[in-house]
């Protein structure tokens, strides 16, 4: 599993950068980062190199924050890569609520994604020899 932290944000101008000033001035180090947002109000997904330091420093700065598991599977980079991998997900029961991608390796991108049923969806990824990080 992979941890992100999952920031509830005021959709205002300034809003993210303050939240990743404070991730800075923690000596956090961001590997990815997601918003998504409404009309009012947004949600900021960070996978960081220290999520607990992460959550405290957010905390501390009065943002409303929290960690959620997530799966994460790494993806060759071929034509079709990804859809074999939804597909399997779904063949396995599996419905993916979000996903993104987030540096990868060699040849491989890295996608994290959001479900209710991890361990249907670890074990419908792994059927299918997908490398599980």
């Amino acid at each position: 599993m992979i941890q992100q932290i999952a920031v509830f944000l005021e959709n205002k101008e300034g809003r993210a950068g303050d939240c990743c000033k404070v991730l800075k001035d923690a000596g956090v180090n961001l590997y990815s980062l997601s918003i998504a947002d409404t009309k009012e109000f947004g949600i900021l997904r960070v996978i960081a190199d220290d999520n607990e330091k992460a959550l405290a420093a957010l905390k501390a700065a009065g943002f409303l924050s929290t960690i959620v598991d997530l799966i994460g599977v790494e993806v060759p980079h071929t034509s079709g890569a990804l859809a074999d991998i939804l597909i399997a997900l779904e063949n396995g029961g599996v419905n993916v609520e979000y996903m993104y991608s987030f540096a990868g390796t060699d040849n491989h991108a890295q996608i994290a994604f959001k479900t209710g049923t991890p361990e249907k969806a670890i074990a419908a990824l792994k059927a299918v020899g997908a490398t599980v990080l």
